[in-house]
């Protein structure tokens, strides 16, 4: 059959002009024009079709996914051009391509569809009319850019939102775009009044500014810009020219908003935007070094130092309140506002290490991609960690043979900084060994002293220490109400379940326990009128089951009236004995209110092990608290039935909570004392570790036995560690017994403390004169 009965409607002229188009490549035409879509050859004219064959064929032969092309016809107006997405698989619907257009901000106008069948594979080509913002040219290399960047957000390696634009209105890269994004994300986390959505409109808008901010960007650490003579003179020139041209900058916002970018890149001491990774392209997350001091706006406590991490996947935060200090990493669920959990939970960090170390830290990350099942989620939860890691590390100096070694291809404007240790926290307990292998594998000088808790070192979970400090914390108040916390009974109610580390082994530190009721984010747990022996015992084995829930919890030997209820249902009926031990009359409620009456119920001990804060003071609103997930069942100070509440987890109450229930007689010290144990024995084990390094480099000691030894010393560390709890727990007790005597040197003492800068009364909570 001859080629051109073939090809239906295609010409021969139309064919030979196409070949021509081809050149050298016109074989590739042969393998097209069998499966030509009807109609194709009198829409498309031949140069546009030969562009067509190459990417269609290159799809296929290469195993690439996406390929796009732009052009324009003569015929047509300056700002109208034709934007070709080539899709191997399935094609694009438009719900999914219009937006990815739009946020390049190209306006689709029509489109047209046609599909190339070569073998197994199809061939999808949407051919979208698109026209240019107003006063926009496109010249090739821009071209070229705008379509890098659709494939990436087509890819996901870079996120799809309307800051894509800078790369057609303001000339930019995707790579600094992506820069550009990642200032404008940690804008969020700082509480920056704008949104979003406006600070792109203001970029946008402002497409000279935003360049010059790059450019600022680059003179101060791209290595091949930077000249250390006189790279403060190209600074100050293109900073004096960013400063003028916000003079004309007409709304307060917009300027406010590019002041405080210009702040932020002032502000920064080092980044790996210009390290590349292993293979020769960007590494997979950018990371940030702050001088907090000159951050503006940003919310106190103002840390040390300060490591913003960003990427299409992870966004995360260290902050350190000096060059020494210690603390964990959170795997957040807060994604609007990780950052100020962390800064909450790195306060209360500092003064657990105020008698370990000089000052304390604390990171957190957050996943920003959904998954479809739990064990997706999970798998991507340590992939972000591993990021967060790595981005922590390249901004960190390393020491070999002794002498401090910066990141290469780091431009630092800061002293030398080797200093950075972490540890397990929610969601990351499982973590430690991946960051120890993450600091070994790059010859990180603290090894497996990285990160705390790992195969290596001591197990919290199975020490138990964290809950073991806390509950000599529940000792000492017990001893006030007369009671022995081991050998009596002791009504509790509870925060967390049996699987978490600290409520599930504060829940095995007695057999004489009676838990009346607990709860987490899935159920409630009510259990009227426990035995003690059989309830420790089921405990104990929902304790030693992986991921259990209280759904696990034998039904059969809950109390009459008792049960498990699930916080999705709609409303709960509660029994007559459920409503005696929890202290309310109303019969039916909904989870909600049952987790609240739960916190409020008249007994002995609250133990909180959980994650959240569900105690504020009646002056405070849930706006104070920066804790909306829980707002709906939080209670205040003033509220609290129980006769002493142990914090087990971070951040249960607020200060002013705390005061506010202590106020009324209740006995509660703080999270940064309850829980201290945690972080005492990862002190411990870090300070051992790096006293061994040297005779493991030195060869005096092997691996293995330095391994052994940690082993054998563990219950001297877990005893050390809770002689820390008991000695604070009693001091504290000798200052409330004699502080109406003290008063006059306690109020001494906070004012010297205030001259001298050492705190903030009203940030602290702390009373006035």
């Amino acid at each position: 059959m001859a080629l051109t009965d073939a090809t239906g409607d295609a010409t021969a002229e139309w064919i030979d002009a196409t070949r021509r188009s081809l050149g050298d490549q016109a074989g590739l035409l042969d393998r097209v024009l069998p499966t030509l879509p009807a109609g194709y050859d009198e829409l498309n004219r031949p140069a546009t079709a030969a562009v067509d064959v190459v990417h269609v064929a290159a799809l296929v032969d290469r195993g690439g996914d996406v390929a796009t092309a732009i052009s324009r016809f003569e015929t047509a107006p300056p700002d109208e051009w034709r934007f070709r997405v080539y899709r191997r698989g399935a094609s694009m619907a438009l719900a999914d391509l219009l937006p990815l257009l739009d946020h390049l901000g190209l306006r689709a106008l029509d489109e047209r569809a046609f599909a190339f069948a070569l073998g197994a594979d199809t061939v999808h080509v949407h051919d979208v009319g698109v026209r240019l913002p107003a006063g926009v040219t496109l010249d090739a290399p821009t071209a070229d850019e705008v379509r890098r960047a659709f494939e990436a957000q087509v890819h996901r390696s870079v996120e799809s939102d309307g800051l894509n634009r800078l790369v057609l209105v303001a000339g930019l890269r995707v790579r600094e775009v992506e820069v550009v994004r990642s200032y404008a994300r940690y804008l969020r986390q700082i509480g920056f009044p704008s949104s979003q959505e406006y600070i792109v409109e203001t970029l946008v808008a402002q497409p000279a500014i935003t360049r010059q901010l790059v450019r600022l960007f680059a003179a101060r650490f791209d290595p091949a810009l930077v000249d250390q003579s006189g790279g403060r003179t190209v600074e100050a020139a293109i900073r004096a020219d960013i400063e003028l041209a916000l003079d004309d900058v007409a709304s307060l916002d917009a300027d406010r908003t590019l002041r405080t970018l210009l702040a932020l890149v002032d502000a920064t001491l080092r980044t790996n935007v210009y390290r590349p990774a292993d293979d020769g392209g960007p590494r997979p997350v950018m990371a940030f070094k702050f001088d907090p001091a000159r951050v503006p706006e940003l919310p106190a406590p103002r840390p040390h130092r300060e490591i913003w991490i960003c990427s299409p996947t992870v966004e995360g935060v260290h902050l350190r309140g000096g060059s020494v200090a210690r603390g964990g990493i959170r795997w957040s669920d807060r994604r609007e506002d990780f950052r100020t959990e962390v800064l909450g939970l790195v306060k209360a960090q500092m003064v657990k290490n105020a008698v370990i170390v000089p000052t304390g830290a604390k990171g957190g990350f957050v996943v920003k991609r959904a998954t479809a099942s739990p064990e997706e989620f999970r798998a991507a939860g340590l992939e972000c960690y591993r990021q967060f890691i790595a981005g922590l590390l390249d901004v960190t100096d390393n020491i070999v043979a002794g002498s401090v070694v910066p990141p290469p291809q780091t431009v630092r404007w800061d002293d030398d900084d080797p200093y950075l240790v972490v540890a397990a926290d929610k969601g990351t307990a499982a973590f430690s060994d991946v960051a120890n292998e993450i600091a070994v594998m790059r010859g990180f000088w603290l090894a497996d002293a990285f990160a705390s808790g790992g195969s290596a070192g001591y197990d919290h979970k199975a020490m138990g220490i964290t809950a073991r400090g806390a509950w000599e914390s529940v000792r000492r108040h017990a001893r006030h109400l007369g009671k022995d916390a081991d050998a009596d009974p002791l009504t509790v109610v509870g925060v967390g379940d049996m699987s978490g580390d600290v409520f599930g082994n504060g829940m095995l530190r007695s057999a004489n326990i009676r838990l009346l009721a607990a709860f987490d984010h899935r159920h409630v747990f009510v259990d009227p009128d426990p035995d003690p022996r059989i309830s420790f015992a089921e405990r104990s084995r929902l304790f030693a089951m992986p991921r259990s829930s209280w759904a696990d919890y034998d039904a059969s030997l809950i109390s009459d009236g008792g049960g498990v209820f699930d916080r999705a249902a709609k409303s709960i009926e509660l029994s007559a004995e459920a409503r005696r031990v929890l202290g309310i009359e109303t019969a039916v409620v909904t989870p909600n209110e049952l987790v609240s009456a739960v916190l409020r119920a008249p007994v002995d001990l609250l133990w909180n092990g959980g994650i959240g804060t569900y105690v504020k003071s009646s002056s405070e609103t849930n706006a104070d608290v920066g804790d909306r997930a829980n707002d709906a069942v939080r209670v205040n100070g003033i509220d609290l039935r129980c006769h002493m509440v142990a914090e087990g987890g971070n951040l249960g109450l607020t200060q002013r909570g705390r005061v506010e229930y202590a106020l009324a007689g209740g006995l509660v010290h703080t999270d940064a004392i309850d829980n201290s144990a945690g972080v005492d024995c990862s002190d411990h084990e870090v300070n051992i570790k790096i006293l061994l390094g040297a005779a493991v480099a030195a060869g005096e000691l092997t691996m293995e036995a330095r391994n052994e030894l940690l082993v054998e010393m563990t219950d001297e560390v877990a005893d050390q560690v809770l002689d820390d709890n008991r000695a604070q727990t009693l001091a504290l007790a000798v200052a409330r017994a004699r502080s109406a005597d003290m008063v006059n040197v306690h109020a001494r003492y906070l004012k010297s403390l205030e001259t001298e800068g050492w705190i903030d009364r009203a940030l602290e909570d702390l009373p006035s004169e």
